[in-house]
């Protein structure tokens, strides 16, 4: 029905047009009907960072106070969920010093309390095996010890859940399937969940608090012990959890994994179902019996094409800002109900020599405490200014898109200009499970040869003797698609935007991330005037490749 509302609402209200060559056009009346803004566009960020800190009571691995308190002063956490690790590794070791232990720990607490007071959802991993409380001296351990594990949880969420009254979902791991972060079996990861969750449906029966409890955050949707494909999603950890909630009568309050891709409609990937990740999910929630319409979250994304450290994270970020807005775009349609961006500031130089640019903050050349905003901060201060009305999200063509708000009298609109760098190539991929098996092992083939590129590139031609007329056709397309994104990743785009309906005087201001600024950019108008309407006004915008633009109108 969602998608049968949104069309009618489309070709009712909106005029869409683009080619190759001639201005986009959006027409935009200003009196059409509004939805609630969906949680999915709020500003959410895992607040992990750095790995050191020069104040050895703060979580180490959590980003500096510095960025922390930015983002708190400028963004704020009144909207969004906020992921937060709470590694009980890191303070049950500090039993023998409990003034460092107690100040590590007011320190967890008062940021959640922060986010919480000031409305946003606290998501909290439960990560880290206490020392003696596995069989091996190692915080990734599985718990040996049940009996105090399940103690120590308990009182944990009395405190945090019912004492203080935080609002806080639990997440149960992170990454579980992956030997890097959980070095159990699935039956302990298993068993692991279940102490956590019948603790949650214990207090909860006590205490009629709802205490949300989910997981598996595994590494992809259909990740899973051993490994596993896309081409088996029955074999997933979530498939796994969904089934063992239903035996053991566990809650599972939301489902949790990651999601690092630089294809930015990787959730609208195809099953071997012919169906999408999210709709195979609610369709194992409902076979089992339970909710189908449990929240759907991805805790961990980022642009990530396969490298730890990666210019458009560092000093080309404008491109990931301009990714970012497509790909909630694309979550949205794909039925995700939230996400959380991971993270808030670069690993570099810690003692576990992880060094990962992801973060919305990076380290400043200058002095290694300090820390500057890339470009990506300002499309999540975009992402702020948002409206809590919501006219609708739109493709105008494969690379620009508008997202339309208001709030009171203020129409707020979000614009994108990204060009899929791997247009083709991730068309393809996203396609794998229409194709026969002889057609993806020549995929594979020519993917590590290095050849698949060069051919959607069509610098090297297709041998017409390899594949079905379905991977041809997949690779024609490929090509097409392409051929777009060369056309236009260095070409600027004009925007011609009509308001209908737009009466009045009003303040009409531009701000824009592009290619201009990589680091510490300033949120200021980029353009600043007042206009005058009289139920028709409208305005042309010349759009950067790889660029985000906010448009607000505020009334006179």
């Amino acid at each position: 029905m969602r998608k049968i509302f949104w069309i009618f609402f489309l070709l009712i209200f909106y005029s869409l047009a683009y080619s190759q060559e001639k201005d986009l056009e959006f027409n935009f009346d200003i009196n059409s009907k509004t939805s609630t803004l969906p949680k999915i566009f709020y500003p959410s960020i895992d607040l992990s960072g750095r790995g050191y800190h020069s104040d050895v009571s703060w979580p180490y691995h959590l980003a500096s106070k510095e960025t922390f308190s930015r983002w708190q002063a400028e963004i704020g956490f009144a909207r969004g969920i906020y992921r937060l690790y709470f590694n009980l590794w890191e303070i049950e070791q500090l039993k023998s010093d409990p003034f460092l232990k107690s100040a590590i720990f007011s320190h967890y607490e008062k940021i959640i309390k922060n986010i919480s007071d000031s409305g946003g959802t606290v998501l909290l991993v439960l990560y880290g095996t206490p020392a003696g409380w596995a069989e091996v001296l190692d915080k990734r351990a599985p718990p040996h010890n049940f009996k105090d594990w399940q103690s120590f949880i308990e009182g944990l969420i009395r405190y945090f859940s019912c004492q203080k009254r935080y609002n806080i979902w639990y997440e149960i791991w992170s990454s579980p399937e992956s030997e890097n972060f959980f070095l159990g079996t699935k039956r302990d990861y298993l068993n692991l969940y279940e102490i956590v969750a019948r603790a949650v449906k214990k207090i909860k029966n006590e205490t009629k608090i709802s205490i949300p409890v989910g997981g598996p955050g595994s590494s992809w949707w259909f990740q899973n012990f051993g490994g596993n494909t896309i081409f088996s999603p029955e074999k997933s950890l979530i498939y796994e959890l969904i089934r063992f909630c239903k035996q053991k009568d566990l809650p599972l309050d939301f489902i949790s994994w990651h999601a690092f891709s630089c294809d930015p409609a990787i959730e609208k990937e195809f099953t071997i179902y012919k169906k999408i990740p999210a709709q195979l999910i609610r369709d194992w929630l409902e076979y089992f019996r339970l909710d189908k319409n449990i929240p759907l979250i991805i805790t961990e994304w980022n642009y990530d094409a396969g490298s730890n450290w990666s210019e458009e994270r560092s000093e080309r970020s404008y491109m990931v800002a301009s990714f970012i807005p497509l790909r909630l775009k694309n979550m949205f349609e794909a039925d995700i109900n939230y996400q959380v961006y991971f993270c808030l500031e670069d690993f570099q130089n810690n003692k576990e020599g992880l060094n990962i640019n992801r973060g919305v903050f990076s380290y400043s050349k200058y002095n290694p405490l300090l820390s500057n905003a890339k470009s990506i901060y300002n499309v999540f201060l975009f992402l702020s200014y948002l409206g809590n009305k919501f006219f609708g999200v739109f493709s105008l063509d494969d690379f620009v898109g508008v997202l339309a708000t208001r709030k009171d009298t203020e129409i707020i609109i979000l614009i994108w200009n990204y060009i899929d760098p791997y247009l083709g190539r991730n068309f393809i991929f996203r396609n794998l499970t229409e194709l026969s098996e002889r057609d993806k092992r020549i995929l594979a083939q020519l993917f590590k040869s290095l050849k698949l590129d060069q051919i959607i590139e069509e610098k090297i031609p297709l041998d017409n003797s390899l594949g079905s007329e379905k991977l041809k056709f997949l690779f024609k397309k490929a090509k097409e698609l392409n051929r777009r994104a060369n056309l236009f990743k260095n070409k600027k785009r004009n925007l011609k935007i009509k308001f209908l309906n737009l009466k009045g005087d009003y303040l009409y201001q531009r701000y824009s991330v592009n290619n201009q600024c990589s680091w510490d950019c300033p949120f200021l108008p980029l353009e600043e005037k007042i206009i005058n309407a009289e139920n028709i006004y409208e305005e042309s915008i010349e759009l950067n490749p790889y660029s985000v633009e906010l448009v607000i109108l505020k009334k006179e």
